[in-house]
């Protein structure tokens, strides 16, 4: 007869998806609803139907659960193939500032970063879960762009990742001013001409609005 050896038992509780979902749409719902000041992670679970220690289980507090949120709002984006480098941007950029319009992304944004003035910790979160998770769309683009002969190959990685980091730079700093900052749209007339002054640099002759 052959013996069975029993199965390891699994230690904790397995992170549930679903329930994951319904706490970050919970607590953006609650960010247009009850704005930053007010929002609490009691009134999130109670939105979400989960238990307020399932919260505390995955976040340490408001700040990592909002970030979080936003962050995948972000994740929506996509890098649209529409034949050329130009297209593609001001594809992408259109989306970025459609997000931005909306009430729980921009005022989720702009209270973490506000936080996060004070807070290293916090900044690192900005940076790893949103920041360095969007540089992929730059480095799909560029991939693309080398591919149709946009643009040239860039062989040393140092310089590859610097100039990455540069494209994220600007286009993610400008979006984010002109939609939160000035308060004014980042519409396809304001994106064609970004777009133009990107790819041409101050000499490329962008087009005056």
């Amino acid at each position: 007869m052959q013996s069975r050896t029993p199965a390891p038992r699994a230690t904790g509780r397995p992170r549930s998806a679903e329930a994951d979902a319904a706490i970050l749409a919970a607590t953006r719902e609650a960010l247009v609803e009850l704005g930053w000041s007010k929002l609490t992670l009691g009134d999130v679970a109670t939105r979400a139907g989960v238990a307020k220690t399932t919260l505390y289980r995955r976040w340490s507090g408001k700040n990592e659960l909002v970030i979080d949120a936003v962050a995948e709002l972000f994740d929506e984006l996509a890098l649209p193939d529409r034949g050329s480098l130009a297209a593609d941007i001001e594809g992408v950029v259109l989306q970025f500032a459609a997000i931005l319009a909306r009430p729980e992304a921009a005022s989720g944004l702009m209270a973490v970063v506000a936080e996060s003035t004070r807070d290293d910790a916090l900044r690192e979160r900005i940076r790893t879960s949103i920041v360095e998770r969007q540089k992929r769309l730059v480095l799909e683009g560029r991939c693309r762009a080398e591919e149709r002969g946009e643009l040239p190959p860039q062989a040393d990685p140092f310089e590859s990742a610097r100039t990455v980091d540069l494209i994220f730079d600007v286009v993610a700093g400008a979006v984010v001013h002109r939609a939160l900052v000035s308060g004014l749209p980042a519409d396809e007339d304001w994106v064609r001409d970004f777009t133009a002054l990107l790819l041409g640099g101050l000499g490329g002759g962008a087009q005056q609005p």
